[in-house]
């Protein structure tokens, strides 16, 4: 997950023309990855399937998934699902791909170049609504955010009121700005006391150096008690007290010709991973070291302690009491829709069926 997020919105229309209209040469970019990723795997899946008496390999019908970011603890589930051989039960190989591009979910998704992508819901709403891209969010990976403000703790930032006259980190987005500029109206400080700087992607280092005083774009689950581990006192709050309404922070894309015609498939995938979830939240120490045995260690290494934490972070985040893992809350969806249009990301509001696809489990 970590910073992959923070330059899509800025970048999306780039990436969307590059990948759909040279979708051959970012599979090439990304085939030894998916290799790697889903080669123990595919052999553990096969193993489950003969002990389970599932269908052999060669009876397995292969599936695409690109992720958001490499591998880390917001992804357990999926690896779970294939080491357990739930995939194979419901006759999938599921095959692994890493982005090389920040809007590769979606535009390999929307190529149809892969079944389904891990992104975030307001670029899927600006997609689908400003350009046109025909995906759809098939399920919500995390029922609430992620993304929050962080500072380190001596700048005394607890709230919006405390950015006045400091110094915001982000990553360029439209969508970065209209957040902090909803949180400042909401805390009744004038936006403008507050200078944006485009760091980039270097979000911890920014606030380390002393860049800025804050960012935006950092992830409750990974930066937390990745700047923790390295040493550091940091605060933080949740952008959605103040002004931005609760929405999923991570969510399954499908394109629009798969949801209509290969819907089963897309089924099978949900109630695997939701088995996958099952067994993440009943044993997490050990959903970690499945994780940890699926690193990409080459790109993003992985700390136990750091996945450990974040684990923890996320098993409430990614299931409510009222909202099961993969279910959809329109109300959130219809929320952020309108917000959105309210802060001009979008032109026109929608409903929320031109955005969100439901998939019968049955």
């Amino acid at each position: 997950m970590k910073t992959m997020k923070k330059l899509s919105a800025l970048l999306l229309a780039a990436g969307m023309a590059l990948s759909l209209a040279a979708c051959g040469s970012s599979e090439k970019a990304s085939a030894k990855q998916t290799e790697a990723a889903s080669e123990a795997s595919s052999e553990a899946a096969s193993e489950a399937s003969a002990e389970s008496g599932s269908a052999s390999e060669e009876d397995l019908r292969e599936i695409n998934i690109v992720l958001d970011w490499y591998p880390n603890a917001v992804h357990e589930w999926i690896y779970l699902a294939m080491e357990k051989g739930y995939y194979a039960e419901e006759g999938l190989k599921v095959n692994v791909q890493f982005p090389s591009g920040t809007a590769d979910a979606l535009s390999l998704t929307a190529a149809g170049k892969a079944e389904l992508g891990i992104y975030y819901p307001h670029d899927v709403i600006q997609a689908r609504l400003n350009q046109n891209v025909p995906v759809k969010a098939i399920g919500s990976i995390c029922q609430g955010p992620l993304n929050i403000i962080l500072s380190l703790e001596d700048k005394g930032i607890h709230s919006p009121a405390d950015l006045k006259d400091k110094t915001i980190g982000y990553s360029g987005t439209e969508l970065s700005e209209a957040m902090v500029k909803a949180m400042m109206d909401d805390a009744g400080v004038d936006y403008s006391s507050v200078n944006m700087i485009d760091v980039g992607f270097d979000l911890m280092s920014s606030m380390t150096t002393g860049n800025v005083d804050a960012t935006i774009g950092c992830m409750l689950n990974h930066e937390v008690p990745q700047m923790e581990e390295e040493g550091f006192k940091v605060s933080w709050f949740n952008i959605c007290d103040y002004g931005v309404p609760n929405y999923p922070e991570l969510v399954l894309v499908a394109n629009d010709r798969t949801i209509e015609e290969d819907s089963d498939l897309l089924a099978a995938f949900l109630r695997a991973s939701a088995k996958g979830f099952a067994d993440m939240k009943a044993d997490p120490d050990a959903a970690v070291q499945t994780l940890l045995a699926n690193q990409n260690a080459e790109n993003f290494p992985l700390s136990e302690t750091v996945e450990t934490q974040s684990t923890n972070v996320l098993l409430p985040v990614m299931e409510t009491d009222s909202a099961p893992f993969l279910s959809t809350n329109s109300a959130d969806w219809e929320a952020s829709i309108q917000w959105m249009k309210d802060q001009g990301l979008i032109d026109e509001a929608c409903d929320i069926s031109d955005v969100v696809a439901d998939i019968p489990l049955e």
